[in-house]
């Protein structure tokens, strides 16, 4: 067992909702507002969920172009619209605010969420500038706000950046679980949906075997099986997507192809 939200299912399959661009943000459609919003986290939650997922996780994928701290109209907003869908949920549900640690952290305990994804740790240089993420404060805040329960999972190599410590990513990752207290480690692609090096995720795994270690970005049909013989799980979001285009709403058909593959695979 991975952790407590797994009960007795190995290989976990976490499906992000993508939450359309929040108040605060370039893209956010005012004439559709909260309720847009709103109706298509709802729609994909219940795709999602009819699919057979594990778990879900929300993120603010279109707030684009990406910032390092999350506007205080935009986390407000987000946090409004979980807390509007959370009583559909039949799954555990975690958070990413894309790229605020701390961020995540407040949404998460504010809404009730057993986990949440992030860049804590590391230097990158990447499409936002320099970026240095506060691991400490994210860790603060989980324990000033009382969710010591609260699962941290550490995105290694961040998406939309190169790191500029030039470790091993296996070392980066053992260092991770041992100075910065990592609850879980993801491997991602260069970019949202494209894959995961599989040499990167494999040496991951061999320097951690008691750590979760989870494909973050880049899962489909076609590779999962080959992804689940070296991690516990991935976290899938763009092959579950109409034509599985990132910015399309969620497939249920996909989902339930795909999590029917998964089956013979645990």
């Amino acid at each position: 067992m991975v952790f407590d939200l797994l009960q007795e299912r190995k290989k976990l399959v976490i499906a992000m909702v993508h939450i359309g661009a929040l108040p605060g943000t370039s893209l956010y459609d005012e004439k559709g507002g909260m309720a847009k919003l709103i109706d298509g986290v709802l729609a994909d939650i219940h795709a999602l969920q009819d699919g057979g997922v594990d778990a879900v996780m929300f993120g603010n994928e279109n707030d684009r172009p990406y910032s390092l701290k999350a506007p205080l109209s935009s986390a407000v907003a987000m946090s409004a619209v979980i807390t509007a869908v959370k009583p559909e949920l039949k799954v555990p549900f975690g958070v990413n605010y894309l790229w605020d640690p701390v961020a995540s952290v407040e949404i998460a305990v504010a809404t009730g969420a057993s986990f949440v994804r992030e860049i804590f740790t590391g230097v990158y240089a990447s499409d936002m500038g320099i970026w240095e993420p506060d691991c400490k404060g994210a860790f603060l805040a989980r324990r000033n706000l009382g969710r010591p329960d609260l699962k941290l999972f550490f995105n290694i190599n961040a998406e939309f950046a190169d790191s500029l410590d030039k470790r091993p990513i296996e070392l980066r990752a053992k260092s991770a679980v041992f100075s910065s207290l990592a609850d879980a480690i993801l491997v991602s692609g260069a970019i949202t949906g494209q894959a995961a090096e599989q040499t990167e995720l494999r040496k991951v795994r061999e320097a951690l075997p008691d750590t979760p270690v989870f494909a973050n970005t880049g899962v489909r049909i076609d590779n999962v099986e080959q992804t689940f013989k070296i991690s516990d799980g991935c976290i899938i979001g763009t092959h579950f997507k109409v034509d599985g285009n990132t910015w399309n709403p969620v497939d249920k058909d996909r989902v339930r192809r795909f999590m029917d593959k998964v089956a013979t695979l645990r």
